[in-house]
Parts: structure tokens; C-alpha cells; sequence
């Protein structure tokens, strides 16, 4: 039953897929722009732009071009990029580190954060610690990233510094392989930037779902049997009430493995996110579409994953 089920949301997945990269090709070729003028220079006549375009292969009817896309697709071949000439497999192959990095230590930190909090303000609704929880969960939803990420800089990098005690860096990455110590100095502002803003929504999910399973008569019927309430909040309450949080978990992971823009730039960490910015500026549709298929298959497998762990959490949801 599971392989069955897996075929098919993999099937699904190239479906998806499909429409996608389609999507985003024929939207290239309404936008305004002109990637051969571009690359030509402005100083460039109309047949120099015309032989660069021969070059790239934009003179050929749009179906062609995406026939071609798709059998290099099939082959694992992402194309050249229009400007570089460098591999788009291997251009993601050295921004998806950065990326991949930020959004995995930020899931983490945003994971203890929201749901930690939501638990405290669901298990203390109308507290005083529930209504700071709450400022708490306002203020990062409200705040803007780069406004997180300035402050921080300020507080932990800058202040630090002028203290004598430059602990936290502000910028640059540095690969896993090279040094896991410096690795993750480097990233503790980005994964606390990403994290605070993240959590906010978390905690509010939490707070919210674990109060209406609190509510379910099976809970009452576990505290009237007697059963501890820590037991009763974490293992009957928790469980069921994580089915919401796994959701959005899913859909925010794969989206922002396609891109953490805002971050990147702000701690110049470089990243899947600027990549995609420059090509879309420049026109670079082989990174684009590689960008796109990268952000795309993610979601995907985090969806996929999202499915699996409902099972997990919930014995009543059976895969089918």
C-alpha cells in the first residue's frame, strides 16, 4: 500500500513538475527583456544582437526550444548559463550548500521556538506568559526580515565588536566540509534571523490546534482515568495537534529551499536565493529554469514527507 502510495504522489510530482517548468518558460518569453541585447552590450548593432541570439538558440520557435529543454532535462542536463557559459548543474551545486544550510538549522531553531511556546501558551491560555507569547508571535510575524537581521547585526555583531568581543561574524559562509565549527559560527545571526520570524507563526499554529485537542473527549477521558497531565499534554495532546504544524512545516521548508533571499543578502551569504534574483534580472533563463525545477522538486519532497509523518503522528489517517 505505501509503495503504491509513493508511486503515485511521485507521478503526481512530475506532473506538477511539467507544469511548472512550462509555466515558467512561456512566462520568459512574454516578459519584457532581451537576454541577447543584454549580453551584446548596448554599444552592440542590430546584427551582432542577432547573432548572439542565433548563439543561444532564442531564433528557434519557442515548442523547439522547450522540446530541447526537456530531452536535456530527461538526461540531467540543466543547460549553460547565458552569461557565465559555467553549468547550471554546477552553479547550484555551489549555491544550494548556503541555502540548504540556513533553512535546515532555521527549521530547527524555529521547530524548538514556536513549538515550545505554543505549548506553554496553550497549557496557560489567558496567562500573563500566554498574552507575552502572543506579543512575542505578532511581533515576528509583523517585523520584516532585514529588519531582524540589521538588529541583530547591530546588537551581536557590532556592539560585540566595539565591546572587544567579536564572537558572532557577519557575513560569509563557510562550508561544513571545511570547518563544522566556523560553519556554524558563521550561520548563528542568519538561523536566528530566519527562525524568529518563522516561529511566530508556529507558536500561533500550536497554541491554536493544542487548545481544540484539549478540548476532545478522549482528553478528558485520560484526565478522568487518571493519567498524568504531562503525559496527557505531550503524548495524546501533542501528537495530534503537530498534524497542522508538520503542514506548514512542509510547505515552508520546500519553499524557501528555493530561494531565502532576504536573509542571504542581508548576512552575504550568497545562496540559491541571489542566484535566481541576478538570472531573473539579467534574463538568464537556463538558471532560472534550473532555480525553478531545484524549488520545485523540493516542495514536492517535502509534501511527500509532510504525507508520510501524518501517519506517524495520527494512527486514525491510514496511507492510501
Amino acid at each position: 500500500m505505501l509503495r503504491a502510495f509513493l508511486l503515485r504522489r511521485a507521478l503526481l510530482g512530475l506532473l506538477v513538475l511539467w507544469l511548472v517548468t512550462l509555466g515558467t518558460f512561456l512566462l520568459f518569453f512574454v516578459a519584457p527583456g532581451d537576454p541577447a541585447r543584454t549580453l551584446a552590450g548596448r554599444q552592440a548593432t542590430p546584427e551582432q544582437v542577432e547573432l548572439v541570439r542565433h548563439n543561444l538558440g532564442l531564433d528557434r520557435p519557442v515548442l523547439l526550444q522547450y522540446v530541447d529543454f526537456l530531452g536535456r532535462l530527461v538526461r540531467g542536463d540543466l543547460g549553460k548559463s547565458y552569461f557565465s557559459g559555467e553549468s547550471v548543474g554546477k552553479l547550484l551545486a555551489q549555491d544550494f550548500p548556503p541555502t540548504f544550510s540556513l533553512v535546515l538549522g532555521g527549521a530547527v531553531l524555529w521547530l524548538a521556538l514556536g513549538i515550545g511556546s505554543g505549548v506553554l501558551s496553550a497549557t496557560r491560555a489567558r496567562s500573563l506568559l500566554d498574552r507575552a507569547l502572543t506579543v512575542f508571535a505578532l511581533a515576528g510575524v509583523s517585523m520584516p526580515t532585514f529588519v531582524v537581521g540589521l538588529l541583530l547585526l547591530y546588537f551581536l555583531f557590532f556592539q560585540l565588536s566595539m565591546a572587544g568581543a567579536p564572537i558572532l561574524p557577519p557575513d560569509s559562509y563557510v562550508p561544513f566540509s571545511q570547518s563544522p565549527g566556523e560553519w556554524a559560527r558563521h550561520l548563528v545571526l542568519p538561523w536566528i534571523t530566519l527562525a524568529f520570524v518563522q516561529a511566530a507563526s508556529y507558536t500561533r499554529l500550536t497554541r491554536g490546534s493544542l487548545l481544540d485537542i484539549l478540548g476532545e473527549d478522549y482528553i478528558r477521558t485520560a484526565r478522568a482515568k487518571g493519567v498524568p497531565e504531562r503525559r496527557v499534554i505531550y503524548r495524546h495532546g501533542l501528537r495530534a495537534a503537530l498534524t497542522p504544524v508538520v503542514t506548514q512545516l512542509g510547505v515552508d521548508v520546500g519553499t524557501l529551499i528555493g530561494g531565502v533571499v532576504v536573509t542571504e543578502s542581508v548576512f552575504g551569504l550568497g545562496g540559491v536565493g541571489q542566484a535566481v534574483v541576478q538570472a531573473f534580472v539579467s534574463g538568464d533563463l537556463p538558471v532560472i529554469m534550473g532555480v525553478v525545477i531545484l524549488a520545485t522538486t523540493a516542495v514536492v519532497v517535502a509534501n511527500l514527507l509532510v504525507d508520510i509523518a501524518y501517519g506517524l503522528l495520527d494512527p486514525r489517517i491510514r496511507l492510501a
